[in-house]
């Protein structure tokens, strides 16, 4: 029986290795560790399964679940379908989905027979690991095997859907789960008013709404900052407000989410003071700020360039014991970035690894773009092999500021090697990244490299913009070569692109 789990392992591990490309990190590893390490004596000693699954199951870590499970099957009798359960929905709650699956299919392997609740955690998981065709085709093989689909049953696979991107899926199916007699709940409504929402139909979301209070589902705080979001996402920022008095009719408070939403809203409309106010709130309904309200805050002060507010507020959340992640590292070193502070960017870069924290591209790519713009190319350099050596892959708007800097600062040659370097790690480079050269290119007189380049973005897939126009024609007339600049803007209108007022 070992043999056939451990058979089964090694396949299933290189499925994955192949489909994920990180051993080290995958879900799937720990398997492979588990079953093909010699047996080790089982962690839970002597203690009874039974016990571990009543009482140990919130603690327990991977590992020791998988070892739980290989002990579990290896008991005679076999443990029931009710404990094998038990243990799935709690790896699911680890949010191990591919684990779930794997594991089930061991079951099915030894004989273990399954009931409706584990063929719902079955199917949740393939719905959360975006396998919206195996859910539906396992939600087929269920009804053949005599379960009878619930309401979670219904509800895993809106929420599939939903995640997936295919509201109109999900809506379908909330209709089909209407017409086969199934009464929707408060979680089912919440789902499909989110997604809703997050796709920019707020207007359904609403009608949704008004459906749900008629069919006597009462809404919840989850149901109203969905909508609020959405509203403010949708820049409807008095309807957002009319919903937050709303819900306050309907005796539920809003929790931190929905100002959240709100303060979100007011710093990108420009209207940090009522984001301000709305921070003391918060406060006097004694409601305690997270790392989300903190950080967007903090990005308003930089957005106001109040530099010395934002530093007090980020000293201030770590005193009340909220510490900041990446985002809001990056958030506070982009605001001195952009005030040219670059040092002290740099000490708040530096005091995340003290601090734990894990910098990524984003963080690089500020810290890169703020040591161009004081035309201190050589540290910007420094910061982008320093991001390459630490595992940390740039993307293209990493290069294209770091390409950006070296053309403004003349350096073409470097910028081509550069260029060349993206090239060759398989990214491909976009028509701002030409733009980029060919701008360079003019400035330090090389116009007909220039135009070489711009004549080969036919050839790369790549449309030039009003920006490649402008730059190349900008280019020619400095040269004195006034008729094909004027050719170049006829083809330009040709291509139906319209002048405007840009310049570079």
């Amino acid at each position: 029986m070992r043999r056939s789990i451990s058979s089964k392992a090694k396949s299933f591990l290189h499925r994955n290795l192949l489909e994920r490309g990180n051993p080290g990190t995958s879900p799937s590893f720990s398997i492979c560790d588990f079953c093909f390490s010699r047996r080790r004596a089982y962690s839970g000693g002597g203690s009874d399964y039974r016990d571990i699954l009543r009482n140990g199951l919130r603690c327990m870590k991977l590992d020791d679940s998988l070892e739980l499970f290989f002990h579990m099957v290896q008991c005679r009798p076999l443990p029931s379908i009710a404990d094998f359960s038990r243990l799935l929905s709690a790896i699911s709650k680890m949010k191990k989905y591919d684990v779930v699956i794997y594991l089930w299919e061991q079951m099915q392997m030894l004989g273990i027979p399954h009931n409706l609740y584990t063929c719902n955690i079955l199917l949740n998981c393939f719905c959360r690991c975006s396998r919206l065709s195996l859910a539906l085709s396992f939600l087929g093989k269920m009804m053949k095997l005599g379960h009878k689909p619930s309401i979670v049953t219904f509800g895993s696979l809106v929420n599939g859907f939903c995640r997936g991107d295919r509201i109109h899926d999900a809506l379908s199916m909330f209709d089909r789960m209407v017409e086969t007699g199934y009464k929707p709940n408060v979680v089912i409504y919440n789902t499909l008013i989110d997604g809703l929402c997050k796709s920019k139909q707020v207007n359904h979301a609403l009608d949704l709404l008004n459906q749900m209070e008629k069919d006597g589902v009462v809404p919840d705080v989850v149901t109203y900052n969905s909508l609020i979001s959405g509203l403010c996402n949708s820049r409807r920022w008095s309807d957002a407000i009319q919903m937050v008095r709303y819900m306050s009719k309907t005796d539920i408070d809003p929790d931190v989410f929905t100002f959240n939403a709100l303060i979100d809203a007011c710093v990108k409309e420009g209207n940090f003071s009522e984001a301000e106010e709305l921070y003391e709130e918060m406060t006097r309904r004694s409601l305690d700020p997270d790392i989300v309200t903190y950080s967007l805050l903090i990005n308003g002060l930089c957005m106001y360039s109040r530099l010395d507010e934002a530093e007090q507020m980020f000293e201030f959340m770590v005193s009340k014991g909220c510490f900041p992640d990446v985002v809001t590292y990056s958030i506070l070193i982009n605001g001195f970035c952009k005030s040219k502070k670059v040092e002290h960017g740099m000490r708040l870069f530096c005091e995340m690894s003290q601090r734990g924290v894990v910098r990524n591209t984003v963080t690089y790519t500020i810290l890169i773009q703020g040591y161009c713009r004081v035309g201190k190319l050589n540290v910007a350099e420094e910061i982008f092999k320093g991001m390459v050596f630490s595992g940390v892959l740039p993307n293209i708007i990493t290069y294209n500021v770091l390409l950006h800097g070296l053309c403004d600062s003349g350096k073409i040659e470097k910028a081509l090697v550069i260029l060349e370097d993206m090239q060759k790690s398989g990214m491909s480079a976009d028509i701002v990244t030409y733009n980029i050269i060919i701008r360079g290119m003019c400035k330090v007189g090389e116009v007909a490299d220039a135009w070489d380049l711009y004549c080969s973005l036919d050839h790369k897939g790549l449309m030039p913009d009003i920006w490649t126009y402008t730059t190349m024609m900008l280019g020619l007339y400095k040269k004195g070569l006034r008729r094909e600049a004027d050719a170049l803007f006829r083809k330009m209108k040709e291509d139906g692109i319209l002048p405007n007022g840009c310049y570079v």
